[in-house]
């Protein structure tokens, strides 16, 4: 009886403590983060946000209940690999680990690097001792276990390029900072601008970046991708397109919100809410793969959804981005083809070697042109799909006779292209074609027929073929993927090309600009050859022999007085006139003529 009993005892106790398992919440995710803001360098000019930046964000994360929030500021090479150490043993048992860095980065040989404030950077080799990879920064937070999360607002201008010596000439140093893929997985790093482009530091307390990202990324519930999808397009509002941030990596299919959604009980009679339909889930995944658009995003969707409608459409978008890798490394090649064949020129190479380099040129120019056709088929391709699926999953009308109002499907606004009006693209696309070269008058919103030539102009030497009657985000997207002048520089006569702006040309004194724009000598009058300055021998004129006509001849004429004829004969001692009673008669030299050629004599009787 006492071990039946006791027994029954047991089992009360062991289904009271698995129900007050059950009833017992989840322990919560445990969340670290640390921040870095350098304002005050020592070696190039401080900037002014940086410090504000870092500690908008600090606050942000302390009151979204992170457990650890390190905020550092302006920390020298030193200090800044001791914080990256000491927070690598924070995140060990965290859950998800963010790290927000504000100030200068650089890209070199395609790998970025944070600038400390006491970086000097008087090589390009002085990177690597004084700086600190990006690299460095994933080892730190690789222990966490669900989100690793790297934020950088540090795609400002390098202010050591005019300084910095270059040990090796091919050693690239691009603008911004460089495109990067993790290999870990659950890793995302945010850019405030898209790779090989400058983000704006602003001209209020905080960067466009950083404003956005406080207000959006500590809401509780919201996706981290979704988060940074509102930031993109706040900042593109915010800066009239010309600063777009960019996400790189990918995370699975479940929403991962830095601040978790509040539990709200459910009420006794409520009855259970439906579970979302696969249709559902699938159109949620692929809008967040769409909105992320890189290949490992969209390669997740498809292991997820191998088959069905948003797997076809996300299958037209991996061609999509593969045509764009193709065309990419396509006008690479024909770039140093065409390199190489003027280096082959100008060292004066063999015939031979100049006509392949020249073949090469060629073929290298058709991959680049079909390449370029492909990535546009691919694009409409994706585009026109997109359209379709928008149109299809738009909400029907309401019909008269429904008297209910009918709730609308909710759309997936992170997903859809910045809303933006007509009129701000068309001066964000003209403020680009300035930028490149191919636009001289001023981005006032008006896209006429002079803003429509530049865009041509683009598309003959960038190789495009964007539509040039209407100002379009594709248009601007594709120019604001050139980092650098696209149309040559044409300056009116008198004026030579320097560099980014033209400059009169000066003649050296006693020279002329002539119609091929060079100096050239100025030229005096042209001597003209005159008779009695010729050295050579003046050839007679030759003269037939008059026949002499016998008349009388009255008194006082020429001849009665003993005076001259008034006829003249010429030889090598000069010319005289003939004497009176004399004739003149051609002659032979044979004959006794003054010349080889023949000449006058006086006859006289």
């Amino acid at each position: 009886m006492i071990r039946s009993g006791s027994l029954k005892l047991h089992r009360w106790v062991l289904a009271a403590a698995a129900l007050l398992a059950v009833c017992q919440p989840a322990f919560a995710e445990k969340r670290v983060a640390l921040v870095l803001g350098n304002s005050a360098y020592r070696n190039v000019p401080q900037l002014a946000n940086p410090v504000n930046d870092s500690a908008k964000i600090a606050a942000t994360l302390r009151e979204a209940g992170f457990d650890v929030v390190d905020s550092r500021r302006d920390l020298p090479a030193a200090e800044t690999r001791r914080a990256l150490r000491d927070f690598a043993d924070r995140a060990r048992d965290a859950d998800i680990a963010v790290v927000y860095y504000a100030g200068h980065g650089i890209e070199v040989d395609g790998s970025n690097y944070l600038i400390p404030v006491d970086a000097k950077l008087e090589r390009d080799t002085d990177v690597y001792d004084e700086a600190l990879s990006l690299d460095r920064v994933l080892i730190a937070i690789e222990p966490a276990k669900k989100l690793r999360l790297v934020i950088l607002d540090a795609c400002r201008d390098n202010p050591f390029a005019k300084t910095m010596k270059r040990t090796v000439a091919s050693r690239a140093i691009g603008q911004g900072l460089a495109k990067v893929e993790p290999s870990s997985p659950n890793v995302l790093i945010a850019y405030s601008a898209k790779a090989g482009f400058t983000a704006a530091d602003g001209d209020g307390q905080n960067s466009p970046f950083t404003a956005a990202l406080s207000r959006h990324i500590a809401t509780p519930g919201l996706d981290v991708r979704r988060a940074f999808g509102f930031v993109r397009d706040e900042v593109l509002k915010t800066t009239g397109n010309r600063q777009e941030p960019f996400v790189y990596g990918s995370l699975g299919g479940e929403d991962v919100p830095l601040v978790p959604a509040p539990a709200k009980p459910a009420p006794a009679a409520a009855a259970p809410a439906p579970a979302l339909s696969a249709q559902a889930e699938a159109r949620r995944d692929y809008e967040l793969a769409l909105q992320l658009g890189n290949k490992n995003a969209l390669d997740a969707f498809l292991k997820q959804y191998p088959d069905g409608f948003y797997a076809s459409l996300a299958k037209l978008q991996l061609d999509k981005i593969a045509a764009e890798e193709i065309r990419i490394a396509a006008t690479e090649k024909a770039r140093l083809a065409e390199q190489e064949r003027a280096r082959l020129v100008a060292e004066g190479a063999q015939r031979s070697e100049q006509s392949k380099a020249e073949a090469d040129v060629r073929a290298a120019e058709q991959a680049r042109i079909a390449a370029e056709k492909a990535k546009q088929i691919a694009q409409d391709q994706a585009a026109a799909a997109e359209q379709k699926r928008l149109a299809a999953e738009a909400p029907a009308p309401a019909k008269e006779s429904v008297k209910e109002p009918v709730k609308e499907k909710a759309v997936n606004l992170a997903a859809l292209p910045p809303a933006s009006a007509p009129a701000d693209v068309t001066k964000s696309v003209q403020a680009e074609l300035r930028r490149v070269g191919c636009l001289t008058g001023a981005a006032d919103g008006d896209w006429n027929a002079a803003s429509q030539r530049s865009l041509t102009l683009f598309n003959r030497y960038a190789g495009t073929r964007l539509d040039a009657k209407v100002a379009s985000v594709d248009a601007l997207d594709a120019i604001k993927l050139k980092p650098s002048r696209v149309c040559p520089l044409v300056c009116e006569h008198g004026f030579r090309v320097d560099g980014d702006r033209c400059s009169r040309i000066t003649c050296a004194q006693g020279s002329v600009l002539n119609d091929d724009n060079e100096c050239e000598k100025r030229r005096g009058n042209k001597p003209v050859a005159k008779r009695d300055t010729d050295d050579r021998p003046e050839r007679p004129v030759r003269e037939r022999p008059r026949p002499e006509v016998s008349a009388p001849r009255p008194q006082g004429s020429p001849q009665a007085s003993g005076r001259a004829s008034g006829q003249v004969v010429c030889d090598q001692s000069g010319c005289r006139s003939a004497s009176a009673g004399c004739r003149v008669e051609f002659r032979t030299f044979e004959a006794g003529g003054p010349y080889p050629s023949g000449g006058n004599i006086q006859v006289c009787r």
